[in-house]
């Protein structure tokens, strides 16, 4: 299973930062919250089968 790069993670947060309303002080929130957004796609993708879960 492949994890999500820093790139990606920090690239999601901050589209999830600037949704929010680019609240100030909140780095740490949006990072972990776009981490676990895009491991849960990953677990999501219909291109994992039984094979290669």
């Amino acid at each position: 299973m492949e994890q999500p790069t820093k790139e990606q993670i920090i690239h999601r947060a901050y589209e999830l930062w600037e949704q929010a309303g680019k609240p100030e002080g909140r780095d740490d929130e949006f990072y972990h919250l776009a981490e676990q957004q895009l491991r849960n796609a990953e677990k999501s993708s219909p291109l994992r089968t039984p094979d290669n879960l």
